[in-house]
């Protein structure tokens, strides 16, 4: 499985734990875990929560893809723009 989201990297950035994480969004450490490590994904409105909580758009916590090939891109690089 390829990695799907950035969480653990933006968490980092923002000088913030899994743990506060956690906490903060009321989730067991475990689920906080699985997802920044991309065995399993938060929801569509929980990324949403986890932007505004990390003051981030929504887009910096997922990796960027080439939809048209189907791979992923390289970091840094933005399809499209």
């Amino acid at each position: 499985m390829e990695d799907i989201n950035r969480l653990k990297v933006v968490l980092v950035e923002k000088k913030k734990t899994a743990k506060w994480l956690a906490e903060t969004l009321g989730k067991d450490p475990a689920t906080i875990s699985k997802w920044c490590t991309n065995t399993s994904q938060p929801s569509i409105e929980t990324f949403l929560e986890i932007a505004r909580l990390l003051e981030v758009d929504i887009t910096d916590l997922l990796v960027k893809s080439d939809v048209n090939r189907g791979n992923l891109a390289e970091p840094g690089h933005f399809y499209g723009r």
